[in-house]
């Protein structure tokens, strides 16, 4: 099964009022699509498939990702396909910023891409599913 959607969304506070501007993700996206693992709720030990596509776009991180065969990327599926399950989400470290609480993130290494129940950024989900 394959999915689209974004991990990010530009310019849009998250639930702890950072913003993520436009071009944060560029050095990181130089490492390409392959480079970075698709995770199950942010655990390193649980890969549930492969990032296929990995760009910025004018509203955010989009991400296409295939899921595996695996007990996790089938458990993924089947949330995804009953709607049970749609959001995104990344894990980063800052290397540039802008301001205190909320922070203004300008320069983002992307560790992961995880499928989430609940996203620290509301408007990161999947929008397709096939």
């Amino acid at each position: 099964m394959r999915f689209a959607g974004y991990a990010a969304v530009f310019d849009r506070p998250d639930r702890g009022g950072d913003v993520v501007r436009a071009g944060a993700f560029e050095r990181s996206l130089k490492r390409g699509a392959r480079a970075v693992p698709l995770l199950w709720q942010h655990e390193p030990g649980r890969p549930i498939g492969r990032i296929e596509y990995l760009r910025e776009d004018r509203r955010g991180l989009r991400v296409i990702g295939r899921l595996s065969e695996g007990a996790a990327g089938r458990e993924a599926a089947a949330l995804l396909r009953e709607g049970a399950l749609s959001g995104l989400s990344f894990g980063y470290r800052v290397r540039s910023a802008k301001g205190e609480a909320p922070r203004e993130l300008t320069e983002l290494e992307l560790v992961e891409v995880s499928l989430v129940t609940l996203p620290m950024q509301p408007r990161a989900r999947v929008h397709k599913v096939e």
